[in-house]
């Protein structure tokens, strides 16, 4: 009986014994095989030695003597916490910024770099400071995109050892104290001014550039300046509530028409300037005969 029970013990011992080393065994095999992810790599470590960056898919490592450090490959989104800024132009403003990147070199990212993500945060941070610093108020407004480019320029040579590629870098909000505000509102309004007072003088060029070309076609043409004076006085009596008082040479038009018509023939053979000084002379004499009409209609009221 002793005996018996004595085998029976033995067996239950080698039976756990047994169970033991095979659940060990099951955790080491465990321990041993990992799965990467396809956006993923296992960056090994045998006895503290880099072995390198393994995956995607199913990897084995050597029980105990091997570990490994999984690095995330996909783009990720560094948030710049808000800073407050002094311009070139002394301006204090309220920054924020967006940092994209990505691990190029999983192995560097690991070995190079304690943490690459609270690295890059603190450069980024030290950098759009900077970089804000050395411009005036009115660029990070008008060139955003050339801050931000350059921001991401030296933000992905600083990382570049590390395995790291910046591939943006967007400025989110400016903030500026309110006294600011009532500052540019003012410097908007006279911008505005000062461009709306350029648009009614260069209006004004060009309307006296062709009120000059108008002038010159008039002296040229007594009929034609006739005919707009004519069409002047059409123009002023639509309004019903005027009265149009003219001289007393409105009759005049024929003969001069006429005295046009009969000189052209003889005037194309001479010069511009004679020509000119002709039709001057015959205006003065239509205005000489009109004063010398008011005086004798003047004298003969007197008389009466």
């Amino acid at each position: 009986m002793e005996v018996t029970q004595l085998q029976l013990q033995l067996g239950v011992a080698e039976a756990i014994g047994i169970g033991i080393v095979v659940i060990i065994m099951l955790i080491i095999l465990a321990s041993a095989i990992r799965i990467v992810r396809e956006y993923e790599r296992a960056v090994v470590f045998r006895l503290g030695r880099l072995i390198g960056a393994k995956g995607p898919g199913l990897i084995l490592l050597v029980p105990i003597l091997d570990k490994a450090v999984k690095v995330d490959l996909r783009v990720t989104t560094l948030d710049v916490t808000k800073q407050k800024i002094i311009t070139l132009d002394n301006v204090t403003v309220d920054v924020d910024a967006v940092v994209y990147l990505r691990v190029n070199e999983p192995n560097n990212a690991i070995v190079k770099v304690s943490n690459y993500l609270l690295a890059s945060s603190m450069l980024a941070q030290t950098t759009l400071r900077d970089i804000i610093g050395q411009v005036d108020f009115d660029d990070i407004l008008s060139k955003r995109d050339e801050l931000n480019k350059k921001i991401q320029e030296i933000l992905d040579a600083a990382t570049d050892p590390w395995g790291i590629k910046v591939t943006a870098v967007a400025i989110k909000d400016v903030s500026l104290p309110e006294n600011m505000h009532r500052a540019i509102a003012k410097q908007a309004e006279a911008e505005r001014e000062k461009r709306s007072r350029i648009i009614m003088a260069e209006g004004e060029l060009k309307a006296a550039e062709k009120m000059a070309q108008a002038a010159d076609f008039y002296t040229r043409n007594i009929a034609a300046m006739r005919l707009r004076e004519l069409q002047t006085w059409t123009e002023i009596a639509r309004e019903k509530n005027m009265i149009v008082v003219t001289g007393g040479d409105s009759s005049n038009l024929g003969p001069l028409l006429g005295i046009i018509k009969e000189r052209t023939p003889a005037l194309e053979k001479l010069e511009e300037d004679k020509v000119r000084s002709m039709i001057r002379q015959e205006i003065i004499n239509m205005f000489e005969g009109r004063k010398s009409g008011e005086k004798e209609k003047k004298g003969e009221r007197e008389e009466s």
